[in-house]
């Protein structure tokens, strides 16, 4: 079945449940071992309330299996568009950016990628065995299976540069960041010197995540 397309944003209808609908959305994707609870995931949800509190904040929870959290980010996805909600915009962060990544691509939505992963099918592979999510206590055994299932969803190259805005850190210890440099060059990029893969502050780049988020003050 594809995608529940976006309707929009034609700014018709009235009451309650209309407004609801017009509102503009961010969806934040977390990371491998992270979730909703995470720094970056409280920090730009914080910020938000406060310079654009007409605007709504989504943060699904994801497991680690990878065909069950794209699954969860498509059901969120199509919970809005079915509510009649404007194309929202996505933020993914490390394996986030991954996820953000293939969405973007299959349902041509704009998405801010903070030092993304790119090939996890790879580093993924040293994580074979039991995992645990710090925040979240699951356990789970990451198996080949897995690595298979990243390997199959992966986008070679986005198709619409133009809807991807990428914050890299050069001093990510996780992640090499040149690989992202790379894969997105004919992306909006943003080079940072420095920092660290848990992207230090994070704060000062919301004014040009909104901007690319065509984000309106609120009245």
């Amino acid at each position: 079945m594809p995608p529940t397309r976006f309707p929009p944003q034609n700014g018709r209808g009235h009451g309650p449940l209309a407004t609801m609908a017009r509102m503009q959305t961010l969806v934040y994707i977390h990371g491998f071992q992270s979730s909703p609870q995470s720094a970056k995931a409280r920090q730009l949800a914080a910020d938000l309330a406060d310079r654009h509190p007409s605007v709504r904040f989504v943060a699904p929870g994801l497991g680690f299996d990878p065909a069950a959290a794209l699954a969860t980010l498509e059901a969120a996805l199509d919970a809005l568009a079915a509510q009649g909600c404007p194309a929202p915009v996505l933020v993914g962060s490390s394996m986030g950016g991954f996820y953000a990544t293939i969405l973007a691509e299959r349902r041509r939505l704009k998405a801010v990628l903070v030092n993304p992963a790119v090939r996890p099918f790879e580093l993924l592979r040293g994580f074979l065995g039991p995992v645990t999510n710090p925040y979240t206590g699951e356990q789970y055994i990451l198996g080949e299976r897995d690595v298979e299932a990243l390997r199959a969803m992966d986008v070679a190259r986005p198709s619409r540069p133009q809807d991807l805005l990428v914050l890299l850190q050069t001093a990510d210890e996780t992640l090499d960041w040149r690989q992202a440099a790379e894969k997105y060059a004919d992306c909006s990029v943003l080079k940072l010197l420095g920092g660290n893969h848990a992207f230090e502050h994070f704060e000062d780049c919301f004014p040009l995540l909104y901007r690319f988020a065509g984000l309106t003050p609120s009245p």
